[in-house]
């Protein structure tokens, strides 16, 4: 399973971004797609996570600003996030291979910057 993310870089705060991350490879369709961000010194974190039928999951620092989406048929996970803050900044990475929304799967896309500041 390979995973291509995409849609990171520079905003000023409260803007808005959209990740997009493609999964090529067999079996993820059923699987949960996550998004997790590091930010230096810290470790990294679930931010959101969506099952094949839709459930989803949201860590409450984000809820209400980012929404995570899928596209079954293009095996591809999205995350669109608004009102972004300085402290959003961070290295973004899908994940995707859990059967549990709260738990990371075993693969893991290359990671996007996102850097917000004025």
């Amino acid at each position: 399973v390979q995973l291509q993310a995409s849609g990171g870089g520079l905003v000023q705060p409260g803007g808005s971004l959209r990740l997009s991350c493609a999964a090529s490879g067999s079996g993820v369709s059923s699987t949960i797609m996550g998004w997790y961000r590091q930010s230096p010194g810290k470790q990294r974190e679930l931010l959101a996570a969506i099952s094949s039928g839709g459930s989803t999951t949201y860590r409450d620092s984000v809820k209400g600003r980012f929404t995570i989406s899928r596209d079954n048929a293009k095996d591809t996970v999205y995350l669109q996030m608004n009102s972004l803050k300085s402290e959003d900044t961070a290295v973004y990475y899908c994940n995707v291979g859990s059967r549990r929304l709260n738990s990371s799967g075993r693969y893991w896309g290359q990671g996007t910057q996102v850097t917000v500041s004025s």
